[in-house]
């Protein structure tokens, strides 16, 4: 059974930073690519970050570039999202998911907003 469980959100003031973690279990987890996404209330959800199965190659959306960074620990069968200068905009769950064999799987989320 394919699990993904996210931890590190909260309430952080505007500015700050934050740490997201997703573990996961249940995959082969040094051949997964693994990847972040948020979603707004309201809004459509959307990629914050990838990275590749190895953790050498990763992408971000150009409104977190340069602010957050996505790594990963194979031996910790974990993947990160490091979150600094953080934006009001950006309040939202946050998501981790793989795509493993020909299927897509996602963690339950966790809430993370910015606010003063």
């Amino acid at each position: 059974q394919v699990q993904l469980v996210e931890s590190g959100g909260g309430l952080v003031q505007p500015g700050g930073s934050l740490r997201l973690s997703c573990a996961a279990s249940g995959i082969i987890f040094n051949l997964c690519p693994m990847g972040w996404y948020r979603q707004a209330p309201g809004k459509q959800r959307e990629l914050v970050a990838r990275i590749g199965a190895l953790g050498t190659t990763n992408n971000y959306a150009d409104s977190v570039k340069g602010r957050f960074t996505i790594s990963r620990d194979n031996a910790k069968r974990t993947v990160y999202l490091q979150m600094t200068s953080l934006e009001p905009e950006g309040t939202a769950v946050y998501c981790c998911d793989t795509v493993f064999g020909r299927d897509t799987y996602w963690g339950q989320g966790a809430q993370v907003t910015i606010s003063s």
